[in-house]
C-alpha cells in the first residue's frame, strides 16, 4: 500500500484527492495538511511514501516545506501539484528536492500513475514541464564536452528505452510500447544510468535529446 500525504490549503482540493485515492486499491491517504508547517510535522510523524505538495500556501509555502522535509528525510518523495505551470514554480521546488511536478488539471488517472511512479523511484512530470527542463538543460552552456553515448556499450534495446525516456514515458508506458516486462525496463534504465553516468531520469532524457535517439 502506498501512503500519501496531501498538502493543500484548499479543503475542496484535499477532498477531491481523497475521493480519487479511495478508488485505488493500492493507494491511501496517510494524512492531510493545509499548510507547509503542518506538512513538515506530519511528514516526520507519518513517514508517508509520497507527498503531494501544493506550492502557494499562506505561511510556510510549498517550496520551503519541501526543502525542510527533504533535509530531515532525504529519501522523501515529494511531487509538486500546483495550478501554476511556469518556471518560477518549477525550478525552485526541484532545487528544494521535489522528485516530480504536475499541474492540477492533470487527468485523475495520470495523478494516480504519477504517485505510483514516485513511490517506485521515478520522477513524474507533466509533459510540458519535462520538455522545458530538457530544453533548458540542452541550451545551457556546457561545463565541458559531453561524453554522449558510450558507443557499442549501449545496446540497441537500451537505445530504444533511452529514446522513450527522453520522450517522457514512464517505465510502464515503455514496457507497453516495447512489449517488455516493467522489471526488464527498470533493468535497462538502471544499466543506462550506470553506463552513461547519469543518476536520474531527467539527465537521461537530456542525453536522449542531445544524442538524437528520441523517436519522432
Amino acid at each position: 500500500m502506498i501512503r500519501v500525504l496531501v498538502v493543500d490549503d484548499q479543503q475542496l482540493v484535499r477532498m477531491g484527492l481523497r475521493m480519487l485515492f479511495e478508488q485505488a486499491p493500492d493507494l491511501e491517504i496517510a494524512g492531510e495538511a493545509e499548510g507547509g508547517a503542518e506538512a513538515v510535522r506530519l511528514a516526520g510523524r507519518l513517514a508517508p511514501d509520497v507527498i503531494l505538495m501544493d506550492l502557494r500556501m499562506p505561511g510556510v509555502d510549498g517550496v520551503t516545506a519541501t526543502r525542510r522535509i527533504v533535509a530531515d528525510r532525504p529519501s522523501s518523495r515529494v511531487v509538486a501539484l500546483t495550478t501554476f505551470d511556469d518556471d518560477d514554480h518549477l525550478y525552485p521546488v526541484l532545487t528544494a528536492g521535489a522528485c516530480g511536478f504536475l499541474v492540477k488539471d492533470t487527468p485523475p488517472a495520470e495523478i494516480l500513475t504519477a504517485v505510483r511512479r514516485a513511490a517506485s523511484g521515478e520522477s513524474p512530470f507533466s509533459r510540458d514541464a519535462l520538455a522545458r527542463l530538457v530544453a533548458r538543460a540542452v541550451s545551457a552552456p556546457a561545463g565541458g564536452p559531453d561524453p554522449g553515448l558510450p558507443g557499442p556499450a549501449v545496446t540497441p534495446r537500451e537505445r530504444e528505452v533511452l529514446g522513450l525516456v527522453g520522450a517522457g514515458l514512464s517505465n510502464q508506458e515503455i514496457a507497453d510500447r516495447l512489449h517488455l516486462g516493467v522489471t526488464t525496463v527498470k533493468t535497462h534504465v538502471a544499466s543506462l544510468m550506470a553506463k552513461t553516468g547519469r543518476d536520474n531520469r531527467i539527465r537521461l532524457a537530456v542525453l536522449a535529446v542531445v544524442s538524437g535517439v528520441v523517436p519522432d
